[in-house]
């Protein structure tokens, strides 16, 4: 073979040049950015629903549908990393990423909970949940380098930074068009990427 005659300069570069280009492989799909951004607007825009024309006193039951989703995404995470033939860092890192975001989540819900005595605790869910998604957004967007993610995480922020001044049946109007900002559109930006780069292997 004729990589058996390769000098030591020559081995290098030739490893080089494929650890970049392992490196380089754009493998994120966009899937799990358009599931959830379309599942969390749809449970939005049913939240304002319930509260403005029917003023329906259980309308958080709809989150439930995260539960559900939850499941899906892990079971749709490890499906995928089964499939992949080279090892990725940067999917690793997102992982994390995210990782770290959903235990963020939690125990800010439970200790606002805990701390917000008797008063209704979820009128302050919606600015402290678009402050928390700014951050897995962003930082995503920073190691996939992809503008899109970046501009939905700043979006997040400014959209955290209105709600308080917002009333809270209109705070989830504000979450859907973080969802459309944050998930959707960068959503389809990755997939056209990601097909792209599949039809020209």
């Amino acid at each position: 073979m004729a990589e058996d005659n390769l000098n030591p300069s020559e081995s290098l570069q030739l490893i080089e040049s494929m650890i970049n280009r392992a490196k380089n492989r754009f493998s994120e799909d966009g899937h799990l950015y358009l599931f959830w951004g379309w599942m969390v607007l749809l449970c939005c825009i049913v939240q304002f629903v319930l509260i403005h024309f029917f003023q329906y006193r259980y309308f958080y039951i709809v989150w439930m549908l995260t539960w559900f989703a939850g499941f899906y995404s892990v079971f749709y995470a490890r499906r995928q990393k089964k499939k992949r033939k080279v090892k990725n860092y940067a999917d690793e890192i997102i992982s994390y990423v995210w990782m770290v975001f959903l235990v963020m989540a939690l125990l800010l819900s439970y200790v606002i909970g805990a701390l917000s005595g008797p008063g209704p605790y979820y009128t302050y869910i919606h600015p402290i949940m678009l402050t928390l998604y700014g951050m897995p957004v962003f930082l995503s967007g920073v190691i996939l380098r992809f503008n899109a993610l970046k501009i939905g995480g700043i979006g997040c922020w400014v959209l955290a930074a209105i709600s308080p001044l917002v009333a809270f049946e209109y705070q989830s109007l504000l979450a859907a068009a973080a969802m459309i900002i944050a998930w959707i559109r960068p959503g389809y930006l990755l997939r056209e990427k990601y097909k792209l780069q599949e039809s020209s292997q």
